[in-house]
């Protein structure tokens, strides 16, 4: 069966977009009186939604308050520096040369989704885009991906999901849809081995072979 959809997460998969994350985040933590975590501690916490990642770093009493502060700062900050990762346009470019349609599945809130989506231009890519708010359950719950296998009309076995952390693997086995699991983002090589993904790619410019090989 020839896959006809490709699925991307957006952050550590497509784009970096997370010196704004760590930025908004140290400076919501210096204003309610919480000390600042390094980067390392914020990647490892990203990918299960905006609320979900502050939270690991206040107590619950402050989780609405630091949410409100992060969203201003974020608001002017979620642009600056944000790019694709290598490969990525030349994927998502090929991708649609060759007719594949392109969507997008991310813990992200769709406001954020859509700035940075804007703001690389990359809009015209994708034939549907759907976030956090999208959805009643988020990821790693199979939703996001069933509603777009929906959308499309087609079976599990004709899309492949393409994302960077163990949620994103979880997400795609929940589903049914072949995931591919690259390693530019907030989990490591053995943790996304230990989910036995459909691939395990460096790049996300490696989807482009694999797509030959399985459509071939």
């Amino acid at each position: 069966m020839k896959i006809k959809l490709v699925i991307f997460d957006l952050d550590g998969t497509l784009v970096d977009a997370f010196r704004a994350v760590v930025d908004s985040i140290n400076f919501a933590l210096k204003k309610l009186g919480y000390a600042p975590q390094d980067e390392y501690a914020i990647k490892r916490s990203v990918g299960w939604g905006e609320r979900a990642l502050l939270a690991s770093f206040v107590e619950e009493k402050d989780v609405d308050e630091i949410q409100e502060i992060y969203r201003e700062s974020h608001d002017q900050t979620l642009t600056y520096g944000v790019k694709f990762l290598d490969g990525a346009l030349k994927l998502i470019e090929h991708l649609k040369d060759r007719g594949y349609s392109l969507a997008i599945a991310t813990n992200r809130p769709s406001w954020s989704t859509k700035r940075i989506l804007e703001e690389l231009q990359a809009e015209k890519y994708f034939d549907i885009v759907l976030s956090k708010d999208d959805v009643e359950r988020p990821k790693p719950d199979a939703e996001i991906l069933e509603r777009l296998l929906k959308k499309f009309k087609i079976e599990p076995a004709q899309a492949i999901y393409v994302g960077d952390m163990t949620v994103d693997v979880e997400t795609g086995k929940n589903a049914g849809v072949p995931t591919v699991a690259v390693t530019t983002g907030s989990s490591t090589r053995e943790e996304l081995e230990a989910l036995n993904p459909f691939k395990i790619v460096e790049n996300v410019w490696e989807v482009a072979g694999i797509l030959d090989e399985l459509n071939s």
